[in-house]
């Protein structure tokens, strides 16, 4: 069966980079990213189900649907270990492949991820899902940005031309009811991310208007956080060149050693 879950690919080699874009976004923000990263491995950026090409992926919407969508696709393509690098919703994305399949990730790179707080913009992420013109979205990717941040024009234009397509925006629309219902989201227990032994990267914006970067506080002590100043929630496009630097940073590292059982005291 082929899969209905759209990936652009790029690079070559054994080591496998994904990139999981945010909600209302799709693999073509990670262009500057990508191509970064591309002497590093091969690079896989994805729709994520409900979004772009893979707009009719059974199900899409939940973060829960997406993770298992792209750990069946990741197998359908022999990628055993991967690297896995989210954005936002596809943060959480990331999060929940790597704690569903920890063998399969290398290492996690988590960028403004979703699912680390209650706390979520839902009002601009909603007003984000039903704009369609390019001076809502324009006005929108402002909002998201940082002070030093400029909504780049190919950005609002890629997200137009997706919006335009039938069905996209009623699909983003109910997308953004459900994950902002009461504006509050889903949360990943902290106890959970605490089993993952792989190298975790997240990093945050100090100006990010759609989740707080004191979602970041308490995390398990071996996640390693990088804030960056005066950026806002878009970092793979506020900072394309930081963002590939902290990945490669992040693939380096290794895994964090198991701890061991502590012998039962003899009587």
């Amino acid at each position: 069966m082929i899969s209905s879950l759209y990936a652009a690919e790029q690079g070559a080699g054994s080591r496998a980079i994904i990139l999981l874009h945010g909600f209302g976004g799709g693999h073509e923000l990670w262009r500057e990213v990508a191509a970064s990263l591309v002497p590093d491995g091969r690079i896989l950026a994805y729709d994520l189900p409900g979004h772009g090409l893979s707009f009719d992926f059974p199900g899409a919407g939940p973060a829960k649907v997406a993770a298992r969508a792209v750990l069946e696709d990741l197998s359908a393509r022999g990628l055993n270990r991967v690297h896995l690098v989210g954005h936002s919703m596809g943060g959480a994305v990331a999060a929940l492949i790597a704690l569903a399949a920890p063998e399969k990730v290398a290492s996690l790179t988590l960028l403004a991820p979703g699912g680390f707080g209650h706390e979520i913009n839902g009002p601009l992420l909603r007003r984000y899902a039903a704009s369609v013109e390019k001076d809502d979205i324009r006005a929108c990717l402002a909002a998201m940005s940082g002070p030093q941040g400029l909504p780049l024009q190919r950005s609002v234009d890629v997200l137009a031309e997706m919006r335009g397509r039938p069905g996209q925006r009623e699909k983003f629309v109910e997308i953004a009811a459900a994950m902002t219902r009461e504006d509050r989201q889903g949360v990943i227990p902290r106890d959970q991310l605490e089993t993952l032994n792989m190298p975790v990267m997240v990093v945050w914006g100090t100006d990010d208007a759609v989740l707080p970067f004191t979602q970041a506080d308490d995390l398990p002590p071996h996640f390693h956080v990088h804030h960056v100043l005066q950026a806002g929630h878009l970092l793979a496009e506020e900072a394309p060149d930081l963002i590939a630097e902290i990945v490669r940073r992040t693939i380096r590292r290794r895994s964090r050693r198991p701890r061991p059982r502590l012998a039962a005291a003899a009587s």
